[in-house]
């Protein structure tokens, strides 16, 4: 899959986290993140972090991703892009690793950012491995 993601589709998936993560809600943590999923159709959907002030309530950009993906009708993300500051890297949560694993192959790329770039690379699979999916239960 890797080899599919041009420098344009990166830049586009870098452009649409940028901008998600620009309007980020996050009064509490004050930890803006951003994400972009690339599905089969070659498009981008966008999400950002919405926060709670019930913190358990809140939610993730990488989820709001895939939420706008399935809603314009995607059903497989082919990569996904998570942007965030700070030193450590912003890889998704194991929440999100599992969200993501619904709707994307262990190969699919998961790019990690911040705002200079992106920093790492990853397969799903990497990060959730011997992930349980929708095949465990009859599906694709």
């Amino acid at each position: 899959m890797d080899d599919e993601l041009d420098a344009a589709t990166v830049q586009a998936l870098l452009d649409a986290a940028r901008a998600a993560r620009a309007r980020a809600y996050a009064p509490y943590s004050r930890f803006a993140v951003g994400a972009a999923v690339l599905d089969d159709q070659r498009r981008v959907h966008a999400g950002c972090n919405v926060e709670n002030a019930a913190h358990p309530l809140g939610l993730c950009a990488e989820a709001l991703a895939l939420g706008a993906m399935v809603l314009a009708g995607g059903r497989r993300a082919q990569a996904l892009l998570v942007l965030g500051e700070g030193e450590p890297l912003v890889t998704p949560c194991g929440g999100c690793r599992q969200k993501l694993r619904e709707f994307a192959a262990d190969d699919a790329p998961v790019l990690v950012a911040d705002g200079r770039g992106v920093r790492a690379r990853f397969t799903l699979g990497q990060l959730l491995p011997q992930a349980f999916g929708p095949g465990h239960l009859g599906g694709r």
